[in-house]
């Protein structure tokens, strides 16, 4: 059964990183297509508007980058802290979507820091950078 699962791992690599990366994605580009609301909800929850052109960076660019598995243990990381600190500012509240959204969060945060401790696998670019 193992050799089984080592001969699917470089495709359950690839796609467990197109399926968390998808909501990064799909989320940067709906911020860049919704700019002002976006400013305006993230100035009510008490995070300056300023810093949403580094959260449609991190979250387009993150997300496209772990999809194609380039320099995927940095971003990873930083798109795993990112995860935590949207749960902790926006998904705070005492209700149960707030609370499914915050633990979802979480649960985001724990793939991520699997691609830190474990890389993108064969299928990716940081395969073909490294040296041989």
């Amino acid at each position: 059964m193992d050799k089984i699962f080592d001969s699917l791992k470089p495709y359950a690599d690839l796609a467990g990183r197109v399926l968390i990366a998808a909501l990064f994605v799909i989320s940067g580009w709906g911020k860049v297509t919704g700019y002002a609301g976006t400013q305006q909800y993230m100035a009510a929850m008490g995070v300056p508007g300023a810093v949403l052109p580094l959260v449609i960076a991190l979250e387009l660019g993150g997300g496209i980058a772990i999809v194609l598995g380039l320099f995927t243990r940095p971003i990873a990381l930083l798109l795993a802290g990112f995860s935590i600190a949207a749960a902790v500012l926006f998904h705070g509240a005492p209700d149960q979507v707030n609370q499914i959204m915050y633990l979802k969060n979480f649960a985001i945060a724990g793939g991520f820091l699997f691609l830190v401790a474990h890389g993108a696998g064969r299928l990716s670019l940081d395969q073909l950078r490294r040296p041989s």
